[in-house]
C-alpha cells in the first residue's frame, strides 16, 4: 500500500517497512519470472489471508487501510508470520486487480470490510500510470489517448485545484509528467469547444433539438453539455 507521496512515476520511494504502507509499483513484464517465483513463494499467506478476510482478498481486491499489516499480525499472531506477511502483502498490493481497484478511487476498507479513508491522489495517479505501462507493454495500440480520459477524470474527482493536483503527484519521471500535461491540454480544448457551444446555443433562439440539427450535433451531447454547464458552479 501506499503512505508516502510519491517523487517519482518509475521511481517511488521506499515503504516505511509496512508493505500496506509502500507505494505499489511493479517492474512489469522484465521480472515475470520472479515475479511468478515470488508469488509462488508467499502463495500459502495469501490464501489464509483469503480465508480470514474473504471479502478483501476474494473475487475483489479492494485497498487496504494505511497500517493493515501491523493490524492483521496483531489480529493473527500464530497464523501470520512478520516477514511472510510482508512478502505476501507486497505481492497482493502489486498485483493487477488491486491496483485497478486504486486507479478507480475506491476507498480503502479495514479489517471489518468497512470503508474507512479515501485513496489519496497521488496514489490514484501512480496505479493508474502502471497499469498504462502494463497494458502498453501488451498492445500494439496506442493507450494514451485513453489514459488522458482517466488522468483527468482522477484530477476532476480529486477536488483539487490543477497547481495543488499537479504538486501531489509530478516528480522525476519526465514522460509520466509530459502525459500530464497532455490530458490537462485536452481538457482545455474539451472545455473551449462547450464554451463555444454554450455560447452559439443561447444566442440560436433554438430548442436543443434544432440547434443539434443546425449543427449536425446530436442532441443528446448538447443536453449533456448544457446540464454539465448548470450543475458547475460558477467561476
Amino acid at each position: 500500500m501506499m503512505s508516502q507521496e510519491p517523487q517519482s512515476a518509475s521511481a517511488p520511494p521506499a515503504g516505511t517497512g509496512d508493505p500496506a504502507d509502500s507505494v505499489e509499483n511493479a517492474t512489469g513484464n522484465r521480472e515475470q519470472p520472479a515475479k511468478a517465483g515470488r508469488r509462488q513463494s508467499v502463495q500459502p499467506v495469501l490464501e489464509t489471508l483469503f480465508e480470514l478476510y474473504p471479502k478483501l482478498f476474494g473475487a475483489e481486491f479492494l485497498p487496504l487501510k494505511l497500517g493493515v499489516f501491523q493490524e492483521l499480525l496483531a489480529a493473527h499472531p500464530e497464523q501470520l508470520e512478520r516477514a511472510s506477511l510482508k512478502a505476501a502483502l507486497g505481492v497482493h498490493t502489486r498485483s493487477t486487480p488491486y491496483l485497478q481497484g486504486v486507479a478507480a478511487g475506491r476507498p480503502r476498507y479495514n479489517l471489518q470490510g468497512e470503508a474507512v479513508e479515501a485513496v489519496a491522489p497521488e496514489h490514484v495517479y501512480m496505479a493508474l500510470l502502471e497499469l498504462f505501462r502494463r497494458r502498453q507493454g501488451r498492445s500494439a495500440q496506442d493507450l494514451r489517448p485513453r489514459l488522458r480520459k482517466q488522468l483527468m477524470a482522477a484530477f476532476e474527482l480529486s477536488g483539487l485545484s490543477r497547481q495543488d493536483y499537479r504538486s501531489r503527484v509530478q516528480g522525476n519521471d519526465a514522460q509520466a509528467n509530459a502525459l500530464l500535461e497532455e490530458a490537462f491540454a485536452e481538457s482545455d480544448q474539451r472545455l473551449a469547444r462547450q464554451q463555444a457551444l454554450l455560447s452559439a446555443f443561447g444566442s440560436s433562439g433554438k430548442s436543443v433539438a434544432e440547434f443539434a440539427a443546425m449543427y449536425g450535433l446530436d442532441p443528446r451531447d448538447v443536453s449533456r453539455v448544457i446540464q454539465h454547464k448548470r450543475q458547475s458552479p460558477p467561476g
